[in-house]
C-alpha cells in the first residue's frame, strides 16, 4: 500500500513545517540544559583531556556505555565546528530523521496523504512516555532522539521489504545511543523473523551469537553491574519516579498497557480488511517489547543493577510510537460506508490535530515560556552565564561551590556554562548514580555535607573548601569573604 508521491519541495516544506512544530511544542531549542549537563561535558572532556579532573568520577560510568563523546570530539577535531554547532547540527539531524520516517511510514501504510500529515502533527505533540523517563521529543540535541529517528527509519525499512537497510540503521543507532537501539533491535528482529522467511536463519544465528555473546558480557565485562543495589545507593536516586516500575500506581499500569492493547486491536481490525502488510511482524515485534519488560520486573525489583540501568520501561516509548502510527490509520485511513465520508473524517481529524499542535505549541511559546527564544544555539546572556564566563577564564582545574539545584535554577550548569569542576550538580549527578555506586555515595554524602544552601555561612563554606578543595563559591547571597568576581546578580568568592 503506498500513498500518493510527494514533490521534493513538498517534502522538504512539510518537513520545516513538522520541526517548526515540533520546536515550538517542545518549548523552543535550547543549548547545554538538561541531559546534556552528560553529554556535552563528556565531548569538551575529551576535546580537553585535563578537564574535570575531579568530576570524571561522575562522568566515566555512563561515559564507558557510549560512543557519542568520542564521535561528537572527533567530528570537531576533523571540522572544526564549534561544539554549540555541532549540538544544533544533532538536533536538526534527529528532527528531519523523524519526519523521513513519517513520510516513508505512511507511504508504507497508509492510502492518503492526509494519513501521513496526520501522523506528521500527531508526533509533533511532545510528551512524556507516562513515568519511563523518556519524552516523545526534546528541546535540544539528545542522542537519545538521533537514535530514535534511526530506529523509526529502521522500522519505515522493515515496512518497505528492506531488512538489511533497516538492521543497518540499528547497528548505526547503536553507535549514537545503545540503549534505544536495544529497544529497537528487540522490535525490529521479531519482525523481521515473521514477515522475512528468507531471512529466518541468518536472524536466529545471528541471535544465538548474540546470546552467547550477551552471556560472555554479563560473565565478563558486565559483571560488576549485576551487583545488588542497596539502600544507600538507591537513596541518591530516590526521586527519578521512573527507575523503578514495580512502583508504579494502577493508573500508570492501566495508561502504559493500554498501548500494547491498542496496538493489537487495530493490527486484527487490518487484519479483516485486508491491509494488513507487515502486521504481523509489527505485532510479533511489540509483544517482544513487552515480554521483555514484563521479564526484566523480578530483577528490576530485587535491584538488580544492570536490569535497573537499562531502563526497560523505555520500550513504552516505542509502543507509544507504534501507537500513535496505526491509531492514525484507524481515525483516518480506515475504510468508511462512503467516500465521501471517508475523506469528511480525514479533513475533520487533519484539522483537529493542526489546530491541537498550533494552538499548543503557541501557547507554550508565547504564554508558557515567553522570556525563552525560539532557538537558542549557545549559551544565554545572562548575570549567571556572566559569572560562569568569569570561572571559565580560571585554571581548568578550578573546583565550584554552588547551589546543588543551580542547572535548574539557572538553566545551565557550571560544568556546561564554566567547563569547570562542581562539587555537586543536584539533579544530573543524581542521574548519573544510577550507573555506579561510587557516584551514589558521593551524591548522598556531599548533599548531606551542603545541606540548605540558601542558609549557607561563610563558616561552612570555608569548612567545606577545606573538605573538598574548593576554589570558589557561586552564590546570590552577600557574604562576608574575600569578592572575586560580581555582577548584578551573582557573586563569586575567593575561598583560598
Amino acid at each position: 500500500m503506498t500513498s500518493p508521491r510527494w514533490p521534493v519541495a513538498a517534502i522538504v516544506g512539510a518537513g520545516l513545517i513538522f520541526a517548526l512544530l515540533a520546536t515550538a511544542n517542545a518549548a523552543g531549542y535550547r543549548y547545554g540544559v538538561s541531559d546534556q549537563g552528560f553529554y556535552v561535558s563528556a565531548i569538551f572532556e575529551d576535546l580537553h583531556p585535563g578537564a574535570y579532573p575531579r568530576d570524571r568520577v561522575v562522568l566515566a560510568p555512563q561515559g564507558s556505555l557510549t560512543t557519542i563523546d568520542e564521535i561528537g570530539a572527533a567530528i570537531i577535531r576533523h571540522t572544526g565546528i564549534s561544539l554549540p554547532l555541532l549540538c544544533a547540527m544533532g538536533y536538526i539531524a534527529a528532527l528531519a530523521g523523524l519526519w523521513a520516517a513519517i513520510w516513508l511510514i505512511g507511504g508504507s501504510l497508509y492510502q492518503s496523504t492526509w494519513s501521513t500529515v496526520a501522523l506528521g502533527l500527531a508526533l509533533t505533540l511532545r510528551h512524556r512516555v507516562t513515568q519511563t523517563g523518556a519524552n516523545t521529543l526534546e528541546g535540544y540535541f539528545h542522542p537519545r532522539m538521533l537514535a530514535f529517528a534511526l530506529g523509526a527509519l529502521g522500522l519505515a525499512a522493515f515496512l518497505r521489504h528492506r531488512a538489511w537497510t533497516a538492521i543497518a540503521l540499528v547497528a548505526l543507532a547503536a553507535l549514537i545511543h545503545p540503549t534505544t537501539a536495544i529497544w529497537f533491535a528487540v522490535l525490529l528482529g521479531p519482525a523481521l523473523v515473521v514477515s522475512t522467511p528468507s531471512l529466518r536463519r541468518p536472524l536466529l544465528a545471528g541471535a544465538a551469537v548474540g546470546a552467547v555473546f550477551a552471556g560472555w558480557a554479563l560473565l565478563g565485562p558486565l559483571r560488576p553491574r549485576l551487583a545488588i543495589m542497596d539502600d544507600l545507593w538507591i537513596s541518591a536516586f530516590a526521586g527519578k519516579d521512573y527507575v523503578f516500575p514495580t512502583a508504579w500506581p494502577v493508573s500508570t499500569w492501566a495508561l502504559n498497557l493500554m498501548l500494547p492493547a491498542l496496538i493489537f486491536w487495530i493490527l486484527k481490525v487490518r487484519a479483516r480488511t485486508a491491509t494488513a502488510g507487515m502486521d504481523a511482524g509489527i505485532m510479533a515485534g511489540a509483544a517482544a517489547l513487552l515480554a521483555c519488560f514484563l521479564i526484566s520486573l523480578p530483577f528490576i525489583h530485587t535491584h538488580v543493577a544492570l536490569a535497573v540501568q537499562l531502563q526497560s520501561s523505555r520500550v513504552f516509548w516505542l509502543l507509544d510510537l507504534l501507537a500513535t502510527i496505526y491509531l492514525t490509520w484507524w481515525l483516518v485511513d480506515r475504510p468508511s460506508a462512503t467516500r465521501a465520508a471517508t475523506h469528511r473524517r480525514r479533513v475533520v481529524v487533519v484539522a483537529l490535530l493542526a489546530a491541537l499542535t498550533v494552538g499548543r505549541g503557541g501557547y507554550i511559546v508565547f504564554f508558557e515560556h515567553p522570556e525563552r527564544r525560539f532557538a537558542r544555539m549557545g549559551l544565554p546572556a545572562t548575570d549567571w552565564q556572566d559569572a560562569m564566563d568569569w570561572l571559565r577564564g580560571q585554571p581548568l582545574d578550578t573546583h565550584v561551590l554552588a547551589d546543588p539545584n543551580h542547572a535548574f535554577k539557572y538553566s545551565t550548569s557550571v560544568r556546561i556554562g564554566a567547563e569547570r569542576d562542581v562539587l555537586l550538580e543536584g539533579g544530573k549527578d543524581s542521574a548519573m548514580a544510577l550507573y555506579a555506586r561510587e557516584v551514589g555515595v558521593r551524591v548522598v554524602e556531599r548533599s548531606a555535607a551542603i545541606g540548605d544552601f540558601a542558609q549557607m555561612t561563610p563558616e561552612h563554606a570555608r569548612e567545606l573548601a577545606g573538605r573538598y578543595d574548593l576554589d570558589y563559591l557561586v552564590t546570590e547571597a552577600d557574604l562576608a569573604l574575600p569578592m572575586a568576581y560580581r555582577n548584578a546578580q551573582m557573586r563569586i568568592y575567593s575561598l583560598k
